[in-house]
């Protein structure tokens, strides 16, 4: 197994959400209305693609963030947040008018959360200024549903130039899954996203029935279950290590930030998995959603098995 660092570190461009984001800690999540009190409140850029391109830089990679958010004191603080852990926000474009995307986050005491997000329409859905030869430089992309448009053209943008095209593939409107799965070269389902596409809550027999009906590489993430996967007609499980889980949020933000970085690093696919998974496991060790994204050292140490 070689896990250290290629020769240059692997470009990889995340394509997507990026929000401003208050996480609460409380005992237990709601079940009703009334006032919950927290004890403990972080700020921190997040957003799906967002917090996969930190996590990637985290583990070496060049990592460049093409996303929209608002001309206003939250947009530059965005960018800020992120430019500070490390990734390029060049092409973070600041829509004149618009709010920034935010977000109200609840996590208990268990690491399960809440998440109230808002997306401001007036951000748009306009793909020309978009830096497409730019792109095509890349050693791999990732893409999320929360700007259709801009995936699609840059998931086609990566077939052309023959790179991977990742797709983090969580709940969406169907026909907007359906049409980014059709565009990628691989992709990488949340469970509740799996189940709504395939029809069943069983993620190998969700994994099956995907690959059955698209060439993509499919996958599943499924929590403490680790990842299911196809392999050329058999669905393959790799669970994580055990941790003990304080804050879950964004671990599937930081498995598909290793994902990508480990694809563009050409590791066999067990190990691509591997990698991810171990990622995703370590950050739920920590609260403060992206924040726990671990570093390239620590994932080798634990995948390795030293402490």
């Amino acid at each position: 197994m070689n896990l250290a660092s290629t020769d240059r570190p692997v470009r990889v461009v995340c394509v997507g959400a990026a929000t401003y984001d208050l996480l609460f800690r409380l005992e237990t999540l709601p079940d009703g209305p009334g006032k919950v009190l927290p004890f403990a409140l972080l700020e921190v850029a997040h957003g799906m693609a967002a917090s996969a391109a930190a996590a990637a830089a985290r583990l070496g990679a060049q990592a460049s963030l093409v996303a929209r958010v608002g001309d206003d004191d939250i947009g530059t603080r965005i960018i800020g947040d992120l430019t500070a852990a490390g990734v390029d926000c060049r092409w973070v474009r600041q829509v004149q008018g618009a709010r920034s995307p935010t977000s109200a986050v609840l996590i208990d005491r268990r690491g399960e959360r809440l998440v109230v997000p808002y997306y401001d329409p007036a951000l748009g859905t306009d793909t020309d200024w978009l830096s497409l030869d730019k792109i095509a430089e890349a050693d791999a992309v990732l893409v999320d549903v929360r700007w259709p448009q801009g995936a699609a053209r840059i998931l086609d943008t990566a077939r052309e130039a023959g790179i991977p095209g990742v797709l983090d593939a969580d709940v969406g409107p169907d026909e907007v899954v359906v049409d980014l799965v059709s565009r990628a070269s691989h992709a990488v389902f949340s469970e509740p996203a799996a189940a709504r596409l395939s029809g069943t809550r069983d993620p190998a027999a969700a994994v099956a029935e995907i690959a059955r009906r698209f060439p993509a590489f499919i996958a599943v993430t499924a929590g403490p279950q680790g990842c299911f996967w196809d392999d050329g007609g058999t669905v393959r499980q790799q669970r994580p290590p055990a941790v003990e889980a304080v804050d879950t949020l964004a671990a599937g933000d930081v498995f598909h930030g290793a994902f990508v970085t480990a694809l563009a690093e050409g590791m066999p696919m067990r190990e691509v998995i591997d990698f991810a998974n171990t990622a995703a496991a370590l950050k739920c060790e920590v609260f403060g959603g992206r924040l726990g994204a671990p570093d390239r050292a620590r994932v080798v140490a634990r995948m390795t098995g030293e402490r």
